[in-house]
């Protein structure tokens, strides 16, 4: 059994150490910037993902946004839409990250977006810009990356089904909640069903999106169905609770592409010139929280953690208590750090955090209850006493 953890490990790190992971963020930045509270005197310290929600933070126009991450295409990603941003115009921006093609990807990147970026990032793009094309049996941008790979066949399945495909796009476009629910009771076994079952719960599915092995043995002893029982229990959550008509990160997932009306707020042609007038806001390390706040010391105001803790809490305390630590010796009083977990209740806080850090409970689950992604089971706010 060692062995065959330690060969899934092995697994997991060949499939992020090499790859663009995620092609968009999987944290409702609506919730986040709620709990947040970012204003002037705000400086972030982030993890970038794919740096939607970075992007979103410069509406509430902080001082600094910091995003750090330790795999160089994620930043390279963030990095290619603030070039997009700066030197190209909304459409162009809109085709690229709304619709995840541009007619006219190369000419536009060789004219005016490469000469933007950092060496690290045109070296990436100048070998991976086919993503934008629009040609080949993978034309959304959305569906590359790791994930992207997973949302690809998930289209693929949904599409070859014509009923199927006709009812998913109804769920999106019910007029009431009610209905909605209804028509999601209809599919949920005609997606969630016996196949989908067991190809979700391979590791090397779930290494695609993401979820390391600490993570997946989280939902092998809570539910029956191992991880497609958590994701049977998202979804239901999702689309029998909540409108889903704005629900940007599922339609995404399932169609390959935003809609004007249904995308997240740094496609929305009212905040073009706001993001692009703050975008000199946003710097990018590629490194692990610790070793920034090594190499950069100041009282940060905000952390935004993702859920990375659950991996080194399963796998490397040490590291965990040592990014604490430097967070605390890194933070003001008052300063808010945001994290997520897989697991319903974290239990790793070390004993010194939690004598230095207030977690904030009730607006924590009242936003968690509106989250519009569901994969996350649980959220965390923690302000640093005075």
């Amino acid at each position: 059994m060692e062995k065959l953890d330690r060969l899934r490990d092995w697994v997991f790190r060949q499939v992020h150490t090499n790859n663009l992971v995620y092609n968009t963020c999987w944290e409702d930045p609506r919730c986040d910037r709620e709990l947040l509270e970012l204003d002037s005197r705000s400086e972030v310290a982030m993890i970038t993902s794919a740096g939607c929600n970075a992007l979103d933070y410069l509406l509430d126009r902080p001082a600094r946004i910091h995003c750090v991450d330790v795999n160089p295409r994620q930043n390279a990603l963030l990095q290619l839409k603030l070039a997009t941003f700066n030197q190209g115009s909304f459409d162009d921006l809109f085709q690229l990250f709304g619709k995840g093609q541009h007619p006219e990807a190369t000419s536009l990147y060789q004219d005016q977006l490469r000469s933007a970026l950092p060496a690290y990032a045109q070296e990436y793009w100048d070998n991976h810009l086919n993503y934008f094309n629009g040609k080949g049996v993978r034309r959304s941008f959305y569906h590359y990356s790791t994930s992207g790979t997973f949302a690809w066949m998930a289209n693929q399945y949904i599409r070859a089904r014509r009923r199927l495909h006709d009812q998913v796009q109804q769920l999106f476009e019910a007029d009431s909640l009610d209905r909605q629910a209804s028509i999601y009771y209809q599919i949920e076994q005609k997606v969630l069903n016996g196949i989908a079952e067991w190809f979700v719960n391979r590791h090397l599915t779930m290494c695609l999106v993401g979820v390391p092995r600490s993570q997946q043995e989280l939902f092998v002893t809570k539910y029956e169905k191992g991880a497609m029982g958590f994701i049977q229990e998202s979804l239901r959550k999702v689309f029998t609770q909540q409108p889903a008509r704005d629900n940007y990160f599922w339609r995404l997932y399932l169609n390959g592409e935003y809609t004007d009306t249904c995308c997240p707020s740094y496609l929305r042609p009212e905040n073009f010139t706001a993001i692009r007038s703050q975008s000199e806001k946003i710097q990018t390390h590629t490194t692990t929280i610790s070793s920034f706040l090594r190499e950069n010391p100041r009282p940060y105001s905000h952390y935004v953690l993702l859920d990375h803790q659950d991996w080194l809490a399963a796998n490397d305390r040490p590291a965990l208590e040592e990014e604490w630590r430097l967070i605390l010796e890194n933070s003001r009083p008052g300063t808010r750090i945001l994290l997520r977990s897989a697991a319903h209740e974290i239990d790793f806080f070390p004993g010194f955090v939690r004598e230095a850090v207030e977690f904030e409970q009730e607006k924590t689950a009242e936003t968690h209850q509106r989250d519009r992604v569901g994969t996350y089971a649980s959220v965390y706010l923690g302000i640093v006493r005075g």
